[in-house]
């Protein structure tokens, strides 16, 4: 979406304190064309700021400056008077020194490795970074208090005016101006924290425990909350990349950062009585993720004292317009500096242009009260596996008063009477609720505590349903609730069935995540679209559904599931779940056949009870709120998943006995500037004599979407094993290699490859146990036992910002004599918004 703006407002110079400094501007060489990260500062003050690719720059402060400094290597250092206070779209012009004019190496701002001193600085840096920090402490504590607003910005006449606004003029009283970029904003959410955070270096352990959060308009709705905590995670200058929006940027103070960014030595002053080093630093090329500004550092301690950072306009990354970040550290004594407090402001947009509007995104995080070596019990880090109080999230205004190391602004404390104010609103409640059920796929019924949906799946086709038309709902009073009942009703055109679902769930102690479960289905599905088999009840895959696809999706079973299961979660991201099935099992085609042999003829139905046990494993990872259904806050933990099968003939007259172990283990490796890999391997054997219905089919990818942990170029059922190995690996290098190409790096396009394989075996006896030549529609079972099976990808995502497309390719098993139907080459792709 783009959007076309008019000129600024001018109304929000009645905002200006009297108090303020506040200039913007561009800065030219003589031959008119931009500097690039020149420094700007106030003159006898180190509050400063560099210019962008495009040789802009603005800079604000609270207090009264006469003067403004502009300087570049290699070029006359420019004072310009400030005759007013307020100073906006001025021109500058930098001329090139006389003992430079023949020094034309200057003119392109780089940079010599050698002989410069801001290295020699930046290696003592490095040399020195263990004893700054909390690094130097065995075990460290302190309290820390969060405030994040988010807010529209670049408001103009055109957006007050707006149909979006009408009968909602009065947000517009809180506008104000960014002291970073000098644009307009309106805030409009703002959310605060308290905390305490305890960590012990020697564990490699850290807990932090959440004491008061407040926010304007949204107090219950933990999703939110949580996503920011992650949009926002802290971070350490002082690590060689800095994760932010889940891209890697290279940290100016990383030892990488030499072949990434050109730094000079500008400056030296006293900050708080330490002598330190003024260093300038810019990215040595474009379209990476870098950042450019300027930090300050201790003479004999080599601790960062003050740091900023802005992301390169041309970084690849996407939604996101600006990055500026600013931390500031204090000197706990002679020789210890530690972060006392950091500021990141995101511009969130379209597009780059410097006129779109977007939203900001800014986050202040103050630290104090530290408190060093006082160790604790390995248990104190590990326990707690409910760890949520509503207490928390509903503390007076006494506790906000005490707890607060930062006093609100008048902006601030308005956004909160403001915004109950807008609840008010009818127009404003038809528009949070739109957003609701675009982002949860159910649509409230505000009288019923219920919700109907999810609206994503009302609508699919296979061969066997045709056209199939879904309707479902579940309870819903909260996000926490204790309990929660769901079901579907769902009627296929072709087949001229209706199909059904139910499934309860109540959580019985918080603290252990006790739940029990139930339910049943009686539906139509893709079995073997996954190698571990699955245990929802009301789970379907995109492969029974697909509108189009590669081939016929005639393979279709008539399932009837039954199920039960307790679960409990007795270690923080351990969780152990009991459970028993019963399911029955029949070809829904003509086409295709489950038959199997029996030794009074031919059986079609498979019938059978299975008990399952199985345990998982997810370190790292973060849960969203506290009832019975939680989502995870972030994406980048381990999976490691055991599951033990036994199917008992003595149960429910079932018709085998068979044991099924299965291991799976999903990695996502952030690798840097290099990129992201996940990797997963998965193995698998069946103990006992099984028809195909209960072997373990190799999952094909019939469909035109690239479904990660699935084979893109085999068809449904064409490898069936009872016992397998499988693996994928999957790189994004996030623009790395195309960036570096003139010209297409302005796509900002992103490389991905791709390489899966699979190998296993299927036992005589199972062959023959479903080999039934009387039935046409009978599959000859075979897996890939003479060597692994394996396929690879190469993708280009980031296509217009949403798309990907792979190009798959079959590695083997594609003779064409013994594979006539082998598809060897194929191209699918998906869609999404992501950074």
């Amino acid at each position: 979406m783009n959007i076309r703006l008019l000129n600024l407002l001018f109304f929000f110079v009645s905002f200006i304190a009297l108090s303020q400094t506040k200039v913007s501007g561009y800065v030219y060489d003589e031959y008119n064309e931009p500097v690039s990260f020149a420094n700007v500062i106030f003159q006898g003050s180190t509050i400063g700021t560099t210019t962008n690719e495009n040789g802009k720059f603005y800079l604000e402060s609270d207090e009264t400056w006469e003067a403004l400094t502009i300087s570049f290597i290699g070029y006359e250092t420019l004072i310009i008077p400030l005759e007013k206070k307020v100073n906006y779209n001025l021109k500058f012009i930098l001329k090139e020194e006389a003992a430079q004019l023949d020094a034309v190496v200057l003119m392109t701002g780089k940079q010599s490795k050698k002989n410069n001193p801001a290295i020699d600085i930046l290696r003592k840096i490095w040399e020195h970074k263990r004893d700054n920090g909390l690094n130097r402490f065995n075990q460290y504590q302190y309290d820390k208090y969060e405030k994040v607003e988010f807010d529209i910005n670049t408001i103009d006449s055109a957006l007050i005016k707006s149909k979006l606004f009408k009968g909602m003029e009065f947000v517009f009283n809180e506008v104000d101006t960014s002291r970073v970029t000098g644009k307009t904003y309106l805030p409009m959410f703002i959310n605060e924290a308290v905390s305490s955070v305890y960590g012990d270096n020697t564990l490699n352990k850290e807990k932090e425990v959440l004491k008061g959060n407040k926010n304007s308009g949204f107090s219950d709705n933990q999703v939110i909350i949580d996503f920011v905590d992650d949009l926002y995670s802290d971070f350490n200058v002082y690590d060689n990349y800095l994760k932010f929006f889940d891209k890697s940027f290279v940290s100016p103070l990383s030892r990488t950062g030499i072949n990434t960014y050109n730094y000079v030595l500008t400056d030296s002053a006293y900050i708080d009585n330490k002598w330190c080093f003024n260093i300038v630093y810019y990215p040595r090329r474009k379209n990476e993720l870098t950042f450019k500004g300027d930090f300050w550092v201790a003479d004999t301690t080599y601790a960062v004292k003050e740091i900023n950072l802005q992301a390169s306009k041309s970084a690849n990354i996407n939604w996101v317009k600006e990055i500026y970040i600013e931390q500031e550290f204090e000197v706990l004594n002679d020789s210890i500096f530690l972060v006392k407090r950091d500021y990141m402001l995101s511009d969130f947009a379209f597009n780059k242009k410097e006129q779109s509007r977007g939203i900001y995104g800014k986050r202040t995080t103050l630290y104090d009260n530290y408190k060093f070596d006082i160790p604790k019990d390995k248990k104190f880090y590990d326990k707690e596996v409910y760890n949520y109080s509503e207490d928390v999230f509903d503390r007076d205004d006494e506790f906000w008063e005490k707890n607060r190391l930062e006093a609100l602004n008048k902006d601030e404390k308005g956004v909160y009477k403001m915004l109950d104010t807008l609840k008010t609103v009818k127009k404003f409640k038809r528009l949070y609720n739109l957003g609701s059920i675009l982002a949860s796929g159910y649509i409230e019924f505000n009288t019923l505590p219920l919700d109907y949906g999810p609206i994503f799946s009302t609508f699919g086709f296979n061969d066997v349903e045709g056209l199939r038309l879904r309707t479902g709902g579940r309870t819903y009073f909260g996000r926490n609730d204790l309990w929660r009942l769901e079901g579907f009703l769902a009627y296929g055109f072709r087949d001229d069935k209706f199909k059904y679902g139910i499934s309860g769930k109540w959580l019985l102690d918080k603290k252990s995540r006790l739940i029990i479960s139930g339910g049943n289905r009686r539906d139509v599905e893709q079995i073997g679209a996954s190698l571990t088999t699955s245990t929802d009840v009301l789970g379907r895959s995109l492969a029974s559904s697909a509108v189009v696809g590669t081939g016929s999706n005639d393979k279709l079973t008539t399932i009837n599931l039954s199920s039960f299961a307790i679960e409990a979660e007795p270690f923080r991201n351990l969780v152990v779940r009991l459970g028993g099935n019963y399911r029955t099992l029949e070809s829904a085609s003509p086409t295709f056949s489950l038959d199997y042999n029996i030794p009074d003829g031919v059986e079609s139905e498979i019938k059978q009870y299975e008990t399952t046990f199985s345990v998982a494993y997810f370190p790292g990872r973060k849960m969203t709120g506290f009832g019975v259904e939680r989502r995870p806050a972030n994406d980048d933990f381990a999976r490691l998943f055991a599951q033990i099968s036994r199917g008992d003939k003595g149960m429910f007259n079932s018709d085998f006995n068979y044991t099924k172990v299965q291991l799976s283990y999903l990695q996502p490796w952030q690798l840097g500037g290099f990129g992201r890999l996940t990797s997963s391997i998965e193995v698998g054997k069946t103990y006992g004599e099984v028809p195909l219905g209960l072997l373990n089919v190799i999952p094909g990818n019939q469909t035109y979407f690239s479904i990660y942990n699935t084979f893109s170029q085999l068809d449904f059922y064409e490898f069936v094993s009872d016992q397998y190995a499988s693996f994928h690996l999957e790189h994004n290098f996030n623009g790395r290699l195309l960036s570096r190409i003139p010209f297409l790096r302005k796509l900002n396009l992103r490389e991905i490859i791709s390489v899966r394989g699979v190998m296993g075996s299927i036992s005589d006896e199972n062959i023959a146990l479903s080999n039934v030549p009387s039935n046409p529609a009978n599959l000859e079972l075979e897996a890939p036992h003479n060597e692994p099976y394996y396929e690879y990808s190469l993708g280009i995502g980031n296509i217009f910002k949403v798309f990907r497309i792979d190009f798959n390719f079959r590695g083997n098993y594609k003779d064409e004599t013994l594979y006539p139907n082998a598809r060897k080459f194929g191209v699918t792709g998906s869609f999404g918004f992501y950074f």
